[in-house]
């Protein structure tokens, strides 16, 4: 039986102390990972949740270890760094990657015992003493769950590739990638041609609605927008279990996002779709994609209560700004001052603005379009004016753009009353 001593002890006790911070260790974790590491912070809330998960279990399974003086090589690596670990392999991202996280992990962690530990531990002999005893468990922990995760990512990413999905995903990743790509073998491969036209297409699922099978119904979606358009047979793609990246093979996409809203609800109720322009050749077959993948960051920023359906021919500028969400609200707030504040007498007051700018101006098409009065339109537009702090012919495509911000990303974009 193992005799507790006194690093034990010591150690036991700052354990004790850390696991009360353990939702705050998980977001400072997080946050590292998106400084170090932005392969594994994705975009989307699935793949985040998911990271968040694993770092707080990893956390209270390593801190339980010190509290109990369990062995680590008892440990089993929590379920949800298990799957996390499988999803990255479906993604593609490098396992050193994933590797390299547990060991940034660690280090940020024994810092902040080591700040606990000089807080408790008077004797300098004894909190190194006790230090040391520390890293050197904590390594053990990690070296035992790491290879517990890395199996899990190797046997899932050799069951993906086996996959005839994925190795069309990675000769599709390789055209993506690598303008050097040999695009007569890649078209073979592909049984698509990528020398045609193309609209460019990411379809996926919310994190908590989707069917059995979504893959499935993802790409009876993409056969029924392509049925639509007269087209050849796309390109599907699946990008991970609830995802896929489309290439419809058309000169333009003669459904509006209202009609693909329509094919999506028979064909796939509760997916969501984000298109990219029309565009022609290889570089055209990277740049609708490319754009499509710029609306769904928009959409997935946006939250739920965005449209099932956004174009980058709609959203385009508000999508190529989205992408560093902290930048973006900070420049809504600097453009529209006061107006930018999360509460409904400003949300009255934007959209009216918004519908003024989109009508040319017009007092009369803007009343027309909002149902109410000419006199209550003059009256927001003057009080939207006086809290941008400046004539509004001043700065106007500003404005636009930010007012399309704050339509699209809500809260994401807002400054909270």
């Amino acid at each position: 039986m193992h005799r507790q001593t006194d690093d034990d002890k010591w150690i036991a006790e700052i354990a004790v102390a850390l696991a009360e911070r353990e939702d705050e260790l998980t977001g400072d974790l997080v946050a590292l990972y998106a400084r170090e590491l932005p392969h594994l912070v994705h975009d989307d809330e699935r793949m985040v949740s998911l990271l968040s998960a694993s770092v707080y279990q990893n956390i209270d399974t390593a801190l339980g270890l010190f509290r109990h003086g369990i062995d680590p090589h008892r440990v089993e690596a929590p379920a949800a760094a298990v799957e996390y670990a499988r999803r990255l392999a479906q993604r593609g991202t490098p396992v050193t990657d994933l590797i390299r996280a547990y060991y940034l992990g660690q280090t940020a962690i024994l810092e902040r015992a080591l700040d606990e530990g000089a807080v408790r531990i008077a004797d300098p002999t004894a909190l190194s003493s006790s230090m040391r005893h520390a890293l050197t468990t904590s390594f053990r922990f990690i070296d035992r769950v790491t290879r517990q995760v890395l199996s899990a990512y190797e046997e899932e990413r050799g069951r993906w590739l086996l996959n005839r999905s994925a190795v069309r995903a990675a000769r599709v990743r390789a055209v993506l990638d690598d303008d050097a790509a040999d695009v007569g073998a890649s078209e073979a491969a592909l049984g698509y041609r990528l020398r045609g036209d193309h609209v460019g297409l990411v379809a996926w699922y919310p994190a908590r609605d989707h069917p059995a099978d979504p893959l499935s119904a993802l790409e009876t979606l993409a056969h029924r927008l392509g049925e639509a358009g007269e087209s050849h047979d796309p390109l599907f793609v699946p990008h991970d279990e609830v995802s896929a990246w489309v290439w419809l093979p058309m000169r333009s996409l003669p459904l509006d996002a209202a009609a693909v809203e329509r094919v999506v609800a028979e064909a796939a109720p509760g997916a969501r779709v984000a298109l990219g322009d029309a565009a022609a050749g290889v570089a055209g077959f990277r740049r609708t994609h490319r754009q499509a993948v710029r609306v769904q960051a928009l959409a997935l920023a946006a939250g739920e209560s965005c449209a099932p359906v956004l174009t980058f021919r709609e959203v385009g500028a508000v999508a190529l700004m989205s992408s560093d969400l902290p930048s973006a609200r900070t420049w809504v707030e600097d453009v529209l001052g006061p107006l930018a504040e999360d509460d409904a007498q400003q949300e009255r007051l934007r959209e009216t603005l918004r519908i003024f700018l989109a009508c040319g101006g017009s007092y009369t098409a803007s009343a027309a379009r909002l149902t109410m009065h000419k006199n209550t339109v003059q009256y927001r537009v003057r009080k939207a004016e006086e809290l941008l702090g400046e004539p509004l012919a001043e700065r106007r495509l500003d404005v636009e753009l930010a007012l399309r911000l704050c339509e699209k990303l809500g809260g994401a974009v807002l400054r909270r009353t």
